[in-house]
């Protein structure tokens, strides 16, 4: 991948690994999809491959993300779901044409009706969102605790109570701000 681009932030989850091609929403966003090439490599590096993208559908793809931000923050808030967002998760569901194949080593896998349907692969995008926001898998959505990245995550540890979105960026800068924090605040010892 272009080395002009930032790296995807992927994780176990497609509608929340969607949500993380925009970060640090509250501070100097970062847009990990700015072209229609890069979409293809996300789709691509989840397992949804397709050949082209054209900007129209990438602006389909952003408007999703968006929705599904704002209805997983909402459900993580435990607020109601803005109903405009309920609208174009429901309608990207419904618009494309994926099916879910069993692989001969027992996996799930997504098959698009065309190598250069990006639709298909936002309807596969959109129904994951679906499961996750309806709560229908186990685990609960959360939001992060980096006050620049707010990013809604679907936590599965065994408490339920995992703090950032990736503990490798929002964890480990939150843990060394409290560390630079705490060093100015001990006294200087007397030599």
């Amino acid at each position: 991948m272009p080395a002009e681009f930032p790296d995807f932030r992927l994780g176990n989850v497609l509608a929340t690994s969607f949500t993380a091609t925009l970060t640090e929403r509250r501070g100097n966003a970062v847009e990990r999809i700015p072209t229609p090439h890069r979409l293809v490599d996300w789709l691509a590096v989840n397992g949804l491959a397709v050949d082209s993208c054209t900007t129209a559908q990438l602006d389909l793809a952003r408007e999703l993300r968006e929705s599904i931000h704002a209805a997983a923050t909402a459900a993580a808030s435990q607020q109601a779901l803005p109903a405009p967002a309920v609208h174009v998760i429901n309608d990207r569901s419904a618009q494309g044409r994926a099916a879910a194949v069993l692989t001969p080593g027992g996996e799930r896998r997504w098959r698009l009706s065309s190598a250069s349907r990006v639709e298909d692969a936002l309807s596969v995008i959109a129904a994951d969102a679906i499961s996750v926001i309806a709560g229908e898998r186990d685990g609960r959505l959360a939001l992060c605790a980096s006050p620049t990245c707010q990013a809604a995550f679907f936590d599965t540890s065994q408490s339920r109570t995992r703090r950032w979105c990736d503990m490798n960026t929002c964890g480990n800068r939150q843990k060394k701000a409290r560390l630079k924090a705490n060093q100015h605040k001990k006294p200087r010892s007397a030599e």
